[in-house]
């Protein structure tokens, strides 16, 4: 039996209840107290992640900008030092090999962030692609990350760093040297559950320090330790698209719904382009679509969903959302049969029930 991979954080789980499975080959936790607890935590005051699982690739070189350009979607020459972009990386047909954040830290000088289980799958893509004077450095094991979300996030981190104001990261911005209760941390404001908040990069050593410090620190505002399955329905509640269920090499980026960061004008050429620059002029025949039940039921990912008797699409992710106390899902389906409102069956336990395509994202913060 393989060994799960394990966070720095691991060693303290336990002292605060998790509940850990193995997800992409590590040994997460699922919840510390209850999905829904942690989820109105977030939505209400605060939550704090362990996403040290995530990846960290670093770029650099006279070539690393051009090289960027040919690997990424999105227009990598547009992020100024101390910004951060969104993009994915796509193979010929279009289809995705992940999605991920690009930090630029100095001129010719990056930082991916990508998702755990696709590190080394990236790294290796990365490398094969490699031309000119461009060096990879996959610094994942020695990076510990931590995200701390929720409208109160600001208020508990800021008392670990009275040297500095955090107003000043704007979204999708970061501070490099930021001092957070006497450790060093690259900190960043890009989030992924629809509310505002914070990620935290630091050395692996020093992380079980942050982790006790921030839920110290927040203690009075109600910050509470979170897991991935209350990182999965707030995501999904925003939209958020998920590597292995919205986005996979048979999805692409187009089809998912995050076109925003695919630009089939940028001068450069990028692989996946003539694809994808195909299903932007012509449309998408799939096409991510939200969708709420009525009848009773719980669509869930993978289920296959129908329109008069002839199958068009499948859930992509689905659950009932603990805020909006309905059951929902995100749908890849065929295009003709994505209009508001429109009805389809989903196949649940073997029977077919009845839902309708709705708009999404499906919650929106007040505070963003």
């Amino acid at each position: 039996m393989t060994q799960l991979k394990r966070t720095p954080i691991f060693e303290v789980y336990k002292q605060y209840g998790a509940k850990t499975i193995d997800f992409g080959g590590w040994e997460l936790p699922v919840q510390f107290s209850s999905i829904k607890e942690e989820h109105h935590a977030v939505r209400t005051a605060a939550g704090l992640f362990d996403v040290s699982h995530m990846g960290e690739i670093e770029v650099t070189g006279h070539d690393s900008l051009k090289f960027l350009q040919k690997m990424m979607t999105n227009d990598v020459s547009k992020v100024t030092n101390g910004a951060a972009q969104y993009t994915a990386m796509c193979y010929e047909n279009g289809g995705t090999v992940d999605d991920l954040l690009i930090y630029k830290l100095a001129e010719k000088h990056f930082l991916l962030v990508v998702n755990a289980s696709n590190i080394d799958k990236d790294f290796k893509w990365l490398n094969d692609h490699i031309e000119g004077d461009v060096k990879l450095v996959n610094l994942s094991a020695q990076t510990a990350q931590l995200a701390l979300q929720g409208p109160m996030a600001e208020q508990v981190l800021q008392k670990l760093c009275p040297d500095f104001s955090l107003a000043e990261i704007g979204s999708y911005r970061f501070q490099g040297d930021v001092q957070l209760s006497g450790v060093k941390a690259l900190v960043s404001r890009t989030g992924y559950t629809g509310e505002n908040g914070f990620e935290i990069y630091c050395d692996s050593a020093k992380a079980i320090k942050l982790w006790n410090d921030i839920l110290a620190a927040g203690k009075e505002e109600g910050v509470v330790p979170c897991g991935l399955g209350a990182r999965d329905t707030l995501r999904f509640e925003a939209m958020l698209a998920l590597y292995g269920q919205e986005l996979s090499p048979e999805i692409s980026p187009l089809e998912a719904g995050i076109g925003f960061a695919v630009k089939v004008n940028k001068e450069e050429d990028f692989i996946g382009k003539a694809v994808l620059k195909s299903q932007r002029e012509q449309g998408v025949t799939r096409k991510l679509v939200g969708i709420e039940m009525i009848d009773r039921g719980i669509p869930r990912h993978g289920y296959p969903v129908y329109k008069d008797n002839v199958k068009i699409g499948f859930i992509t992710t689905g659950t009932q959302s603990p805020t909006l106390k309905r059951n929902i899902g995100l749908a890849l389906l065929n295009v003709e049969h994505t209009g508001m409102d429109n009805e389809v069956d989903i196949e649940i336990r073997g029977k077919r029930l009845k839902a309708k395509i709705v708009a999404t994202p499906f919650y929106k913060s007040a505070s963003k």
